[in-house]
């Protein structure tokens, strides 16, 4: 269809003798659609990121010894994400320490 849009606008050309008014049409058209599309486009990674995260929610609430207080953590209050953020971030710390040291690192969720 876009092509369509543009070959039609190309052929009126020297219909319109190229005026300005013919460059404002696709100026003008290019530039509703541009906007529109934004739109679209940020609907559609909101939804996609939401079913991300029921998705993920669903993976801990399944997950024997996972905690379930992560369900839907995209919700907390950025302070209370930092202090959430700060404990893996700790935990991801010494779990590559005890790799440095030979260990496995395959431990569950403390209960």
């Amino acid at each position: 269809m876009a092509v369509g849009v543009i070959v039609a606008w190309i052929v009126t050309g020297p219909l319109f003798h190229f005026s300005d008014t013919w460059q404002l049409v696709i100026n003008t058209g290019t530039t509703i659609i541009t906007f529109l599309m934004v739109f679209l486009i940020q609907n559609t990674q909101n939804r996609d990121t939401e079913a991300i995260q029921v998705k993920l929610d669903e993976l801990i609430r399944a997950t024997k010894g996972a905690h379930n207080a992560l369900l839907d953590l995209e919700e907390l209050e950025e302070e209370s994400l930092d202090a959430f953020r700060t404990k893996y971030e700790t935990l991801a710390a010494e779990a590559r320490a005890e790799l440095s040291r030979g260990t496995i690192d395959t431990g569950t969720p403390e209960p």
